[in-house]
């Protein structure tokens, strides 16, 4: 195996597994996933070494089956998040003052755990809790987590690498010291990759977390704590907490030891949180750290160039995988006349072909989405758009939550290129079209950059060079992750670090070095062999 530096195995990206029929890994997926769904998981919070039980006790259902309970979690209250930040401060010096190869061995290994041991867990309570079908699940909580997990030890060796020059007599070093005080770590319920890179790639650094997870991601949350331990985090490093969403985070923020957030949600939230953290500056010891991946209004543009049966494929995988509840998920897409006729009918085409049900049927290409809350505003842009004179739902548009949160994949065709479903946040199955005269494709260039205030990911599809170079130069500023004859969903880690401007975050880069440079205060130390022993400098002699 090729070696990165300090000998610590390079990273390489996690293979997939296909879960095709008959394949070893079905089998065992399968069965794991009947077990969760015949027992009852139970989710306390950990605290340091204690796991916590309330009174407070919720039921874990499955979105593709309200009905049904696999689990509980607890809610705990202001006195448990104190105690764990409490205890995280307790843990923090010991933690921070263990070598890096000690921190970067219990990383590793709770890489091969959901590699191996885990994996299939891992999956399937991915698919259960949060409605994912196997390849959607593999791609995010085996292989994107085991992904971050390696590639961040990697980039921190790398970034203990980094030094400084020294002259003759001095040497110059720089210690990449961990944040003074506790960090905050808030995760989303659709990536449960991002569950785990939240808190670890903090914590990799040396410092100790208190973490929120989802309320709707309880079940991987569950399985990522049991790996947490399993591989080796002291007590008190990360501490998962859950309750009123809205007193754990004033709690956090109020506390002087406050040193930083990694939030993943939605940008309404994400401001709030700019701002209460502003107007308690002055209580903290330090600045605090700010990074957030917050919404998008992802695009895709295709130029009359384009071949029509990619920009088909792109538009249903991007829009209508996961259900649409990505935030890199296609959500407009702006197409040439010369071209929708072709596109429609081959998304048309596809879409009749899609199953939608449980993920436990392995045929099924679509599946819930996460909750009744989510269901009701997705519905709601459909039937608006249905009754709109500005608009016209030409695929799909059918709902129905009897069992489960089920919304078929609905292409919503707006004639008019401000109307609600293109502009704003939907994060569901909704792909909204506007389609354009060819001659003015530079002109539409300026719609898709001025329509959103999100820069997250975005698509240009073109088969004239000139063009995608005029489209990618008009665009600079219109996304963080910019595809070219692609979907705009599905960055791998240590290909495509993640991250959007604008209104959808600090563009930090999750995946990459960017994000773990964060984490740390470098301390500069500069030590001199010699030391002088006259202040006179050569300059101060007197000419003869």
């Amino acid at each position: 195996m090729p070696k990165g530096i300090f000998n610590v195995p390079y990273a390489v990206n996690e293979p997939i597994n296909s879960y095709a029929a008959g394949t070893p890994e079905r089998a065992e997926l399968q069965k794991v996933y009947d077990e969760m769904w015949n027992s009852t998981a139970d989710v306390p919070l950990y605290i340091g070494s204690e796991q916590v039980r309330t009174n407070k006790k919720n039921d874990i259902r499955p979105p593709h089956d309200h009905r049904h309970v696999v689990g509980h979690f607890y809610d705990g209250d202001a006195s448990h998040v104190r105690k764990a930040i409490d205890t995280a401060l307790a843990a923090r010096e010991k933690w921070a003052n263990l070598p890096w190869e000690q921190r970067a061995s219990i990383f590793l290994k709770m890489a091969d755990l959901i590699a191996g041991p885990y994996r299939a867990k891992m999956n399937a309570a991915t698919m259960i809790g949060q409605g994912k079908n196997a390849f959607q699940a593999e791609i995010d909580s085996a292989c994107e987590i085991v992904d971050f997990l390696r590639f961040n030890v990697q980039y921190m060796t790398e970034i203990y690498a980094e030094q400084p020059i020294s002259d003759d007599g001095i040497w110059n070093r720089v210690e990449y010291r961990p944040l003074e005080g506790f960090l905050y770590a808030v995760t989303p319920f659709n990536f449960t990759a991002i569950a785990g890179n939240l808190p670890t790639c903090m914590a990799m650094m040396g410092n100790v977390v208190v973490w929120k997870p989802s309320d709707k991601q309880m079940l991987s949350a569950g399985v990522l704590m049991e790996v947490f331990k399993e591989a080796g985090v002291p007590d008190g490093v990360i501490n998962m907490v859950q309750g009123d969403p809205a007193e754990i985070t004033d709690i956090c923020f109020d506390h002087e030891e406050f040193a930083g957030i990694h939030f993943t949600g939605s940008t309404g939230v994400f401001n709030h949180f700019w701002k209460e953290i502003g107007a308690r500056v002055n209580k903290y010891k330090s600045y605090p750290t700010i990074v957030g991946e917050t919404g998008g209004k992802d695009f895709v543009w295709a130029h009359k160039s384009a071949n029509p049966k990619a920009v088909a494929t792109a538009l249903v995988r991007g829009a209508f995988e996961y259900q649409g509840q990505k935030c890199s998920a296609a959500s407009r897409a702006y197409i040439p006349q010369s071209l929708w006729e072709d596109v429609k009918n081959y998304m048309e085409a596809d879409l009749k072909e899609i199953k939608m049900g449980s993920p436990r049927d392995f045929t099924n290409f679509v599946n819930a989405v996460i909750s009744k809350d989510s269901f009701d505003k997705i519905k709601g842009f459909i039937s608006r758009a249905k009754e709109s004179n500005d608009a016209e739902v030409v695929l799909g548009g059918n709902a129905d939550d009897s069992k489960g949160y089920f919304i078929e994949p609905t292409v919503i065709l707006a004639k008019t290129p401000d109307y609600e479903s293109i502009r704003e946040e939907i994060f569901g199955p909704v792909l909204t079209v506007f389609v354009y005269e060819d001659e003015k494709w530079e002109e539409t260039l300026d719609l898709v950059n001025n329509t959103s205030i999100y820069a997250l990911t975005g698509a240009i599809f073109s088969q004239d060079r000139y063009v995608a170079d005029f489209a990618s130069k008009k665009l600079v500023d219109a996304a963080g992750n910019f595809y070219v004859n692609d979907k705009p969903t599905g960055a791998v880690v240590g290909q495509q670090p993640f991250g959007g401007a604008r209104k959808s975050g600090t563009n930090d880069k999750a995946g990459s070095a960017q994000n773990l440079l964060r984490w740390v205060s470098p301390r500069l130390i500069k030590e001199t062999f010699v030391s002088p022993t006259d202040y006179k400098y050569p300059f101060l002699e007197a000419d003869e």
